[in-house]
């Protein structure tokens, strides 16, 4: 990477707005989790990653230096400036506890609205999480390798709606990890995909709502999520016994109560949501503004 050239400073080399340290790999969120272990997909020294039958795998995102990070920023810029209170409470809801929590009582309201006995539901839970680790493993792998600044990285004067994550932007663990499930659960539960595919872009969004991720970060993340989630079941629909296949397709729809009108959440707990990084309810109480005081657009060598 250090030879390369690239259109953005590392993650590594700016603080985040209201720091003034400089993030470290090895002080940030789980760097060694893209080599984490997998069951639907392989590691691949050549590759990367790789199916289970060890063909590889072209992950479905764009390369960093090929996104103006600069006009994303503007983006988030007038994206945090100007939200409603919807989106605070969308950025809100989908941003407690880690990025697999709201995605707990989803499945779980699936598995008792169609009836679903203990053995299939152990397996769709299987799936399920066994898919999104794997969709946050090459994520991660991904967020390490590249090591793409946060929003208020590229500008110091920038206030989040929510605390900002210690790891890198790109791709977002959120759009992942939702973009898998959406996929895997859309399999086990077709007639539900219409508001399978809604939360997952939700949640996705959600991160821009925070302020905490560049568009780019969320578009990608659900496609490449998206593309884990299709290997996932792939393999699901190789499992048989004596001949007979384990999954039945069934097109009855029982109307799920999946959306999260009220955005309660179903697992209440009291996070700490304190953080170094400036976020906008502090900003507007000082007095501040975000400005244009970026880092200037430049290849960084």
């Amino acid at each position: 990477m250090a030879h390369e050239k690239r259109a953005y400073p590392l993650w590594t080399e700016l603080p985040y707005a209201g720091t003034d340290h400089f993030p470290t790999i090895a002080g940030g969120v789980e760097p060694d989790a893209g080599e984490w272990k997998t069951y639907f997909i392989q590691h691949s020294r050549r590759h990367g990653f790789k199916k289970l039958d060890g063909r590889p795998i072209r992950l479905a995102i764009k390369d960093p230096n090929t996104i103006d990070w600069y006009a994303q920023l503007k983006v988030v810029k007038h994206t945090v400036a100007n939200l409603s209170e919807r989106e605070k409470t969308i950025a809100e809801y989908w941003g407690a506890g880690p990025a697999s929590k709201q995605w707990v009582p989803i499945v779980d309201r699936l598995i008792d609205t169609y009836g679903i006995e203990a053995p299939r539901a152990a397996r769709i839970l299987g799936a399920l999480f066994g898919g999104m680790n794997d969709a946050f493993v090459v994520a991660w792998a991904l967020k390490y390798k590249w090591l793409v600044p946060r929003p208020n990285q590229l500008d110091q004067h920038l206030a989040t709606y929510i605390c900002t994550p210690l790891h890198p932007s790109y791709p977002s663990g959120h759009a992942s990890i939702s973009g898998a499930a959406e996929v895997i659960l859309s399999y086990f539960f077709p007639s539900e995909r219409q508001k399978l595919h809604y939360l997952a872009e939700e949640n996705a969004q959600s991160r821009l709502f925070a302020g905490v991720h560049y568009p780019v970060d969320n578009s990608e993340g659900l496609r490449l999520g998206r593309q884990i989630g299709r290997i996932v079941v792939e393999e699901l629909k190789k499992d048989n016994v004596n001949g007979l296949l384990i999954d039945r397709s069934s097109r009855e729809y029982r109307n799920a109560d999946i959306i999260p009108r009220t955005y309660e959440q179903a697992i209440p707990f009291d996070y700490d949501e304190k953080c170094d990084s400036l976020l906008l309810r502090e900003d507007e109480s000082n007095g501040r503004s975000s400005t244009n005081d970026w880092i200037d657009p430049k290849l960084f060598i």
